[in-house]
């Protein structure tokens, strides 16, 4: 992203991602290599091409891109990669604890092994401890435009790997799919599995798929959730049972679900006393990182140091960490307060 300046405060500012889809976090030349090394047919000649591409009308336009671009991860070796670069670039914004997305069933349709998926994602989780002092979890996520049985037909292909998913997901096309549409993989995955629970609702659907979510799938969490906004009576729910919102800023501008971040709606959604937290989606795609996505709701919409303190203390509030862990984070980031928080 250009044209933001990042400020010391927001650079210097602990802070947990909880929204980032990682085939989402392909940068533009790995795309291009990985599909050179894999003998993959892609119709961008080179990685500016690919960045040329990245204007977006819709969600389903995005997805279309997206879906196309994760063909190129074809070995374990390239999972691992794609891991272990997210998590490098996050350390460089001071991301501390990253929970992050995968999407089994694209994989899974493609014929990868899904033992290389989650082995390599893992392994690269588990080194981003030693070699960015970073913690990560996994989460799995559903593809809302696929039936039932094919969600149910990928949790068990992922329960070896139960103790390691921290939760399950869902994301795609919201339009015509919602959220009751997955009722006994949520089932599943909260009392089998013992997985938290979280589900894209509000961004592309309306305040009923935030409804859906919460009551129908008992969600923990919703990623983005913005239409929520609509229902006043949801609303104060939201804030009363304290339900954390992940809110993608750039995300929501670039697919039109806002024209500009002037018109985002993420000041009133905080000043309502919802718990926001600020992440940054698929951030080559979106073209910004956690960082940016911060600067430029403080940019746009007049937030003081203290308002992004506190949504980024939300992020850790929010995360599905133990309570000795999160202490931790909480200890990091309150030393980094505000005079006037």
């Amino acid at each position: 992203m250009t044209g933001i300046e990042i400020s010391p405060f927001i650079a210097k500012l602990p802070k947990a991602e909880l929204h980032m889809h990682l085939e989402g976090s392909l940068e533009p030349e790995t795309l291009i290599k990985l599909a050179e090394h894999n003998g993959i047919r892609l119709p961008y000649a080179d990685a500016n091409a690919v960045r040329q591409a990245y204007r977006f009308d819709s969600l389903q336009s995005f997805l279309d891109l997206f879906y196309l671009g994760l063909t190129v991860l074809q070995k374990g070796s390239d999972f691992y990669e794609m891991t272990s670069a997210y998590f490098a670039r996050a350390a460089r914004e001071n991301v501390r604890h990253a929970e992050v997305f995968i999407s089994p069933q694209a994989h899974l349709r493609r014929g990868i092994p899904i033992a290389e998926v989650m082995d390599n994602i893992l392994a690269a989780i588990d080194d981003a401890k030693s070699r960015h002092g970073m913690t990560g979890g996994l989460i799995v996520g559903i593809q809302r435009q696929f039936d039932e049985s094919d969600a149910l037909d990928m949790i068990k292909a992922v329960r070896p790997w139960r103790d390691r998913i921290v939760g399950l997901g869902m994301g795609g096309p919201e339009l015509g799919n919602p959220p009751s549409k997955f009722t006994r993989a949520y089932d599943i995955a909260r009392c089998d599995c013992g997985w938290h629970t979280m589900a894209h609702a509000g961004e592309e659907g309306g305040a009923d798929y935030v409804r859906d979510a919460l009551h129908t799938l008992k969600c923990e969490r919703i990623d983005h959730g913005v239409r929520a906004e609509s229902d006043p009576d949801l609303m104060r729910e939201l804030a009363e049972r304290g339900i954390p919102l992940t809110v993608c800023p750039m995300s929501n501008c670039m697919l039109n679900v806002f024209p500009d971040m002037a018109s985002h709606n993420i000041r009133r959604l905080h000043e309502a006393g919802l718990c926001i937290t600020v992440n940054s989606d698929d951030p080559p795609y979106f073209g910004a990182y956690i960082n940016a996505n911060f600067a430029a709701i403080q940019a746009a919409l007049g937030f003081s140091d203290t308002d992004i303190w506190q949504m980024a203390r939300n992020g850790f509030t929010s995360a599905f960490i133990s309570d000795a862990q999160r202490q931790r984070y909480l200890d990091e980031i309150d030393a980094h307060r505000p005079a006037t928080a």
